[in-house]
Order: structure tokens, then sequence, then C-alpha cells
């Protein structure tokens, strides 16, 4: 009797250590933070354990060694910068490690971003090295590009103006034939414009429909953000326009002249890209502010002075004339 009660102690016994390993290997880690690291190239998985030990990401490195070997697959770990999550488990670490789930680090570009704010972005971006000049206007796609710790910031500038030659290069072979610009280039300094006129998203092709027939009929833009350009390289002016501002002749302002600036004011989105280079069919030649956010559009001069004037008398309810 005494034999078979020793027997199922030794058994429950073993049981015991049997799904403390096992869950061991599943089971919530000690960390009570997500925990930072950077695993440099060449670092084994034992000295990548120490480290975790000594960060308190795991109790045992050599229990989670041993339960590696038993439970996990014979990868080699990668390098990079990672953030373990809260109470990671022994499984959830080795597949992070082995599969390179590294921390993502971003830097956003907003759709119409100048490039000196662009430049100022990437500058300021953690963990990125070295220097890069102001990327030339409208260069750069807007979007939420990646990065690694320690990466150059001219790597990063590199990936933002090769998606723009990309995008240029997918939309530009699907324009409407009656588009009126005539080059990639054209395209970017007319959907730049577009790009600082509004931002809902649904006037994009009807703003470029209206700029588009003023340059089909020979009218100057008159887009205030052209005029704004010269003065701040796109930065906000923080005042109203000046008159002697609005006639000055610097090549960009569409005030003082007909036709498109001699570049873009702004780096435009894919949308706006593709609103110049398909713009909504209208014979509207002018727009103004409907108080809401958006526009109204107006075919005839007459039908816009009415809409101005609806305009400054919302301006003048919100005490702003």
């Amino acid at each position: 009797m005494k034999k078979l009660l020793a027997l199922v102690l030794l058994v429950v016994a073993g049981l015991s250590v049997g799904l403390w390993f096992i869950q061991g290997w599943s089971g919530a880690g000690p960390s009570r933070q997500p925990t930072a690291m950077v695993i440099e190239s060449g670092t084994s998985l034992i000295e990548a354990a120490k480290q975790l030990e000594q960060a308190g990401v795991i109790e045992s490195a050599e229990r989670f060694l041993f339960q590696a070997k038993v439970f996990g697959r014979r990868e080699p770990i990668k390098a990079g910068e990672y953030e373990f999550p809260a109470r990671a488990s022994h499984a959830e670490i080795l597949s992070l490690l082995q599969n390179a789930k590294t921390l993502q680090r971003m830097v956003t570009i907003p759709e119409g971003l100048p490039s000196v704010l662009v430049h100022e972005r990437l500058m300021n971006a953690a963990t990125l090295t070295g220097e890069v000049p102001v990327p030339e206007e409208g260069s750069v796609l807007p979007n939420s590009y990646s990065y690694q710790r320690g990466e150059a910031r001219s790597a990063v500038m590199a990936r933002m103006q090769a998606a723009m030659t990309k995008t240029l290069n997918e939309l530009w072979p699907k324009r409407n034939p009656a588009t009126v610009v005539k080059s990639p280039k054209e395209a970017v300094i007319l959907a730049s414009i577009v790009e600082k006129e509004t931002g809902k998203a649904s006037e994009r092709r009807m703003i470029a429909g209206v700029y588009s027939n003023r340059l089909r009929q020979g009218m100057k833009l008159d887009a205030d953000p052209t005029v704004i350009y010269p003065i701040t390289k796109g930065r906000p002016l923080g005042r109203r326009i000046q008159l002697y501002e609005l006639q000055a002749n610097n090549g960009y302002n569409t005030y003082a002249m007909a036709g498109l600036p001699v570049g873009p004011i702004a780096n435009p989105g894919k949308e706006s890209i593709a609103a110049v280079l398909n713009p909504a069919p209208t014979q509207a030649l002018y727009f103004v502010a409907d108080g809401t956010g958006g526009h109204v559009f107006a075919n005839t001069l007459a039908e816009h002075n009415a809409n101005v004037q609806k305009w400054f008398a919302i301006r003048r309810a919100r005490g702003e004339m």
C-alpha cells in the first residue's frame, strides 16, 4: 500500500512538473510593461536569453533556452529593435525573434505637406541618423513610412521619393485623354494646388475640374496658396495676404499670371494626382467656401459673386469681418 501511494505521489509530482513546464512556455511572463530591446547582428539565442533575463522579460535564461529547444522551431533569431509586450510568454518572445517582428517606428507625411516640413519631420524622427537636405518640392509621396533604429534619414527619404515616382508611373498611363496637364510634372504642380485648396476628399475632382477649365480658357487660377508659397515655402502665413503680395510676379503667384506655377507648392497625395488626371466633368469656373469646410461652385461670375456675398454674410455672423 505504501509503495502504491508513493508511486501515485511520484506520478502526480511528475505530471505537476510537466504541466508547470508546458505552462511556462505559453504562460504569462514576468514583465509588467512593454520592454524595448535591441538585438545586435550576430547575437545568438543564448546571448539574447541572457539579455532578456537581465531586462526582466523572462525569469530564467536557462529555462527559456531549454523550453525553446523542446517546443521551438530550429530557426535562427533575427537582429533588430524589438518591443516585447507586457507578460509576453516564452513562445511569443521566440516567435518575435525568429520572425523578425521588430518594433515599427513610423514617420507620417500628411497630404499637402510642403517639403520644408517634410524635412523637419525627418530630422525630428527619433533614432534616425545623418543629415538630409530639404527634398525637391513635390518629390515626396505623403504616407506613413516605417524605419529602424539607426537607419539613415537619406534612406527613408529615398523611399518616400521612390514611392512618388512609382505612383506617377502608375497613374500617368491611366490619365483621361482630355486632361489639361501635359506631363507628370504638370500633374504634380496642379495636384499640389488642389491639395491645398480643399480638405474634403470628395471635392478633389471638382476643384481639379474648375482649375482645368480655367487653364483651357487662359484664365488665371487665382489660387491663394500660390501667393503664400514664395513667402513661406509652404508654412502657414499666419495673417491675411497683402495687396502687394497678390500683385507679385514671382513665377508662383497665379493672381499675377495665367497658367501653372513654375513648380509644386506642396507634396500632393495620390488621390489629388488622380483627380487632376481625371477631373470631374463640369462647366464651373469659380468656387468659394460654403461655411461648412467645403465649397460652393459656380459656372458664371454673377453666380460666383452671389456666393461670395453669402460667404461674407456667414463670416460677419461669426464675427470674422
